[in-house]
């Protein structure tokens, strides 16, 4: 029994491997799903893509992910003690890297369902008051600085979970929730159309996102602020 404390407290006394404090570090954890650039796993479906998205937005779902709006254990429990201060310079790491997109496998639909998508995401439906997804995402679908992320190059999978989620109260941001208002005016069908024709057009030569201001939302979003851009 002494010889077992003896070893205790040598191991309690032995010195820790010094952690260094770099940026490497802190986005350890990050890389493991979402690649060392933030390209994202467009093999899987279900890590998106970090990289280039909007510094803003990137932060704001570190938050949501923070206070329990976005449930999703792993990245809950990494960002459970991390500061404001902290989660901005993640946001700010992945939002400058430009890395090439992946194209990843799109669901064998139908062009009747193709056409649907594409209706939805340029046109909208007025009958139900769903506008088009290019009058928050921008005329290209590649996001809108500081706050709103492109939705062109995710893979299928993420979309159609990611409203899925806004559905189902499992994905949530500061009220007014605008997208979980989108997300729920959608049929299941619907969702399928847009996320297809998303995952399946063609990438702009320009991926950036637009500047801030190029836009007008219809909606009052609460993460986009009074002036609606989040600025």
């Amino acid at each position: 029994m002494l010889l077992l404390h003896a070893h205790a407290a040598r191991a309690q006394d032995a010195p820790h491997p010094a952690i260094p404090d770099t940026l490497q570090q802190r986005i350890a954890a990050c890389i493991a799903c979402h690649g060392t650039h933030g390209e994202g796993t467009p093999e899987s479906g279900f890590f998106p893509r970090l990289a280039g998205k909007p510094a803003g937005y990137l932060a704001r779902q570190l938050k949501d992910f923070q206070d329990g709006l976005r449930k999703y254990g792993p990245m809950e429990y990494t960002v459970r003690q991390l500061s404001p201060a902290y989660m901005e310079e993640i946001a700010a790491y992945f939002a400058a890297q430009e890395v090439p997109y992946e194209r990843s496998p799109v669901p064998d639909v139908s062009a009747e369902t193709l056409q649907r998508g594409e209706t939805l995401v340029t046109h909208g439906d007025a009958a139900r008051q769903i506008p088009p997804c290019t009058a928050c995402h921008g005329s290209q679908l590649t996001g809108v600085q500081p706050n709103i992320p492109g939705l062109v190059g995710l893979p299928y999978d993420y979309i159609s979970s990611q409203l899925g989620s806004w559905r189902t109260k499992t994905r949530a941001t500061v009220a007014p929730d605008c997208m979980a208002d989108m997300a729920n005016r959608l049929s299941d069908s619907d969702i399928t159309a847009v996320s297809a024709w998303l995952a399946s057009r063609t990438l702009p030569a320009d991926m950036h996102a637009q500047a801030a201001g190029s836009v007008t939302p219809p909606l009052h979003c609460g993460v986009l602020g009074d002036k609606g851009d989040g600025a």
